[in-house]
Order: C-alpha cells, then sequence, then structure tokens
C-alpha cells in the first residue's frame, strides 16, 4: 500500500475509534478534540511528503547530489557562524600581509600594522577625517606634516611660524607648530594633538610620532608587526 493509502486507512481508524467513543472527552489518554485536529494534520503532512519523495525518487541521482550541497552550504553557514571570531581575525591577518601598513583592529581594540617589504613600519592613518600615510617614528618628538599633507588638509602657516628646529633624515630644518583636530589609526582616536608642519621639500613623508604615541598605553613592536594600545 502506497503512503497515502496508508495515511487514509490511519485516519479512518482514527475516525471509527472517535466515532464508537460516544460522548468520551478522552481516548487513549488524548481529548478527542485533539485527537481529530492530529488525524488530520498527520495526513495532511504524510501525502504532502509523500508528493515530494515522489518527486524526488524520479530523478533520485540529481536530487540526492542537491541534498548534499544544500546540506554542505548549510554546515558552512554553521561553522562559519560559530567560528565568526576566528575567521575575523584570520582575515585581519590576511589583509595586513596584503597591505602592509593597514590598521587591523583585534579584539581587545589593539592595532596592528604589518611591517612593509623594505623593513619601515607604514602607518595608514587618518588626519581630520582624510586619509594619510605614515611612517612610525619614536625618534620625533612629534607627529610631524609635510608640507604638501599640511595644505591638503588646509594648513597653511605663514612664514614667520616656522620657528621650531627639528632633525630630518636630510638634516636640520624648521617647522611650524600647529594643533590637528584627531589622528585615527585604525579604531585608535587621539583628538587635538600637537603637530609639526615641515618646510616645502624638507621632509619626504609624514611622522607618526611621539605626541601621538604617548597617548596610548602601550606600543610594542614584536617581529614584523607594530601593536598599538588604545589608551
Amino acid at each position: 500500500m502506497s503512503v497515502p493509502g496508508l495515511a487514509l486507512a490511519a485516519l479512518g481508524l482514527i475516525l471509527a475509534v472517535l466515532v464508537f467513543s460516544h460522548d468520551d472527552r478522552t481516548v487513549i489518554g488524548v481529548e478527542s478534540d485533539q485527537l481529530a485536529s492530529l488525524a488530520m494534520s498527520g495526513t495532511l503532512l504524510a501525502v504532502i511528503v509523500a508528493g515530494f519523495w515522489h518527486q524526488f525518487r524520479g530523478n533520485l541521482g540529481a536530487n540526492l547530489r542537491a541534498a548534499l550541497i544544500w546540506g554542505a552550504l548549510g554546515l558552512a553557514l554553521v561553522a562559519g557562524y560559530a567560528y565568526r571570531d576566528e575567521a575575523r581575525s584570520v582575515g585581519a591577518r590576511l589583509i595586513g600581509a596584503v597591505r602592509p601598513g593597514s590598521a587591523v583592529v583585534g579584539a581587545d581594540g589593539s592595532v596592528t600594522i604589518t611591517r612593509r617589504a623594505d623593513g619601515d613600519f607604514h602607518v595608514r592613518a587618518e588626519v581630520n577625517g582624510q586619509p594619510h600615510g605614515f611612517q612610525f617614528d619614536t625618534g620625533a618628538s612629534s607627529v610631524v606634516l609635510t608640507a604638501e599633507t599640511a595644505a591638503a588638509l588646509g594648513i597653511r602657516p605663514a612664514a614667520s611660524e616656522f620657528g621650531v628646529r627639528v632633525s630630518t633624515a636630510n638634516g636640520t630644518t624648521l617647522a611650524a607648530p600647529v594643533l590637528l583636530d584627531s589622528v585615527r589609526v585604525g579604531s585608535i582616536v587621539e583628538r587635538r594633538v600637537p603637530a609639526l608642519v615641515s618646510r616645502p621639500g624638507a621632509l619626504r613623508d609624514n611622522l607618526l610620532g611621539m605626541t601621538f604615541l604617548d597617548r596610548l598605553s602601550g606600543f610594542e613592536v614584536r617581529g614584523d608587526r607594530l601593536i598599538l594600545r588604545a589608551p
């Protein structure tokens, strides 16, 4: 007998039991109304499942492959959700390796920068909301901007403001003191950061110096990684 036939036979048997139970409110420990509802629902479900099984069995090989594919996708989604923190960490490390200088934010709020091939730490930061590159430099007592970066930020000190003597790779030069609204590296944001603007041509790269680094709770170089810890 087919599945629909068995379902209808079971329904008929239950209806017969209900008829001969007369006014009994319960049948085999189940209320009559509830038993009738369960019988109808079970029969309908059996018929639907039988229809699907008939279609499934008609092309069994292809349907099994499809079921396995969907099952594997579902398992991958569950695994991805269960290990989402680990996956995020691995992804962040890959981004840091592919794009040295990119700020990778850790679960503890720390920011990690990967060393470039030339051996320097080039940090991608935002100054007053604009992205700019910086060289990590603990020897610089201040954040130092090139004249070109300062101009891009709308900062153009007058000639009379260049009164601070600084040492660079090209020798000693004069710089102008300024106050930056914000400096952001990854998730770390410092506001009202004192900085210097070098004379045009005196400095090739911006320097991420101690007026920013001193505000952190700590920083360290571990192998090819620079780790900055938020205040």
